[in-house]
């Protein structure tokens, strides 16, 4: 017996050629091997069949592509660096033949941009070597459940909604693939899109999908709580950290541990939250606040904003290095104007939903009502249409919804549009008026301008659409209060 850099004690073999082994009935499942050093070829084999799996071996990406081709293969262990061939081609060919197998890299090169281009190319995972046995198996267990939750009961999928998204447009289906692809991959992922597109929805299905499904799902609205709760809320703290700190409190990355966690208006951060979180996507160590040493956290980060990174880079919300970390994968959620075609199919799927919920026998929509919905601009989105059809249904009675049933919904007007004051308006005297004033005037004019979608209002004014939302809970609450 030897033992390698890898931290496995076991025989080196000596290279072989590839050949076709039969499937067991026993067997865990059938793994590719492709490694052009024989030794590490005959370590990584011999633990994998060990462990009950079926091993095809290959020294190259022409032998492995064949293997591939010809067998009923569900993961794949792929080092980078082979004699003939770039592996991120070869990675982008098999997942063209077969889109659910699980690849696993395993490479010599510690360079971040490769293993990012790596999880950019789809891979589950990338083992940097040497690799231990515990790591090893730790990935094959991994990618064995991404691979069975993938595709439990076999048969095409691929164009089937996920989650509980329910269009089944081209542009949806778009998504759909983003969805699937950043599923099998460990790596953070960026959403983006107006409100009401069903960022949150996205992300759960990347965390559904993915083979963390069974660990927690922890969402943490980045934009709803003051600066200074946000630092306890992400990275937890200790016992006696602060005064009224009388327990330890976990936070969203401790309670997320061994699953993923949502950081949504994640541009909302303050720079120096941004900073530790920065340094916890790089060490995978978070330390709460008090504590004597940081903790090991196994959590994968996915983010979501109304902003694409780039342009919140631009406006100075997000740091461009954490940009380059969290915006590994990027998904941009269509705002319902861009794929109207699945209103219809949105509509009639919640009616009965919603009747249920609030008590009322609504049974269909008739094709007028259907017509006036597809016939709106929704700056709100879905979000906007399941409140119009909530208040409908609470406020008519069935069985079939028409259209003066429908509550008012605001007039369309494209987006880039100004509305204008009319030729024979008079200018306005100038009247002295506070800072808080002058603000509200400016926000509402900007939503006004955009036909009510807070989002573009607040792309325009250079804030984050939950600022606004912030600001004009407490214009209500002062009103209600007056």
């Amino acid at each position: 017996m030897k033992t390698n850099n890898s931290g496995f004690e076991i025989d080196i073999f000596t290279d072989s050629v590839p050949i076709e082994k039969p499937d067991d009935p026993g067997s865990k499942g059938s793994i590719l091997l492709i490694d052009d050093v024989a030794s590490l070829r005959g370590i990584y084999e011999s633990h994998l069949q060990n462990s009950g799996f079926d091993v095809y071996t290959a020294g190259t990406a022409n032998d492995g592509i064949l293997l591939f081709r010809n067998n009923p293969i569900e993961i794949v262990l792929l080092d980078l660096m082979l004699p003939d061939r770039d592996g991120d081609a070869l990675i982008a060919e098999m997942l063209d033949l077969r889109p659910r197998t699980a690849i696993i890299v395993i490479t010599a090169d510690r360079s971040i941009d490769r293993a990012v281009n790596a999880m950019r190319c789809r891979a589950l995972d990338v083992l940097i070597k040497p690799v231990t046995e515990a790591r090893l198996t730790g990935a094959i267990d991994s990618a064995r459940s991404f691979a069975l939750q993938a595709n439990p009961h076999g048969g095409d999928l691929d164009h089937a909604p996920i989650g509980a998204f329910i269009g089944h447009s081209p542009r949806m289906q778009r998504v759909y693939d983003r969805i699937r692809s950043a599923a099998r991959s460990t790596a953070p992922v960026y959403i983006w899109g107006e409100s009401g597109t069903g960022k949150e929805l996205c992300a759960h299905a990347i965390h559904m999908l993915g083979p963390r499904a069974a660990a927690p799902f922890i969402t943490l609205d980045c934009g709803a709580l003051p600066a200074e709760r946000l630092d306890s809320e992400l990275f937890g703290h200790v016992r006696g950290a602060f005064p009224g700190a009388v327990t330890d409190k976990p936070g969203a990355l401790m309670s997320a541990n061994g699953g993923s966690v949502l950081l949504d208006n994640v541009n909302e951060l303050p720079p120096d939250t941004q900073s530790k979180l920065l340094r916890f996507l790089q060490s995978g160590m978070t330390k709460p606040f008090g504590a004597d040493e940081p903790i090991q956290a196994d959590v994968r980060v996915l983010c979501a904003a109304a902003l694409p990174a780039v342009e919140a880079v631009r406006l100075g919300q997000l740091r461009e290095d954490l940009n380059y970390r969290l915006h590994v994968l990027d998904i941009a959620m269509p705002p319902l104007r861009e794929h109207p075609e699945d209103i219809s199919h949105i509509a009639q799927t919640a009616l009965a939903r919603l009747a249920s919920e609030e008590n009322r026998h609504f049974t269909t929509i008739s094709s007028d009502t259907i017509a006036v919905l597809e016939a709106q601009s929704w700056p709100g989105n879905v979000r906007q249409l399941m409140n119009v059809l909530r208040a409908a249904i609470v406020m008519s009675h069935g069985p079939e919804l028409t259209p003066d049933m429908l509550p008012e919904i605001s007039p369309q007007m494209p987006c880039d549009a100004s509305p204008t004051e009319p030729a024979s308006a008079e200018p306005q005297e100038m009247v002295p008026r506070t800072l808080e004033e002058i603000e509200r005037s400016a926000i509402e004019t900007a939503i006004e301008r955009h036909n009510g979608s807070i989002p573009r209002a607040a792309n325009e004014l250079g804030v984050a659409p939950s600022t606004i939302y912030r600001k004009r809970d407490a214009w209500i609450k002062k009103e209600r209060d007056d």
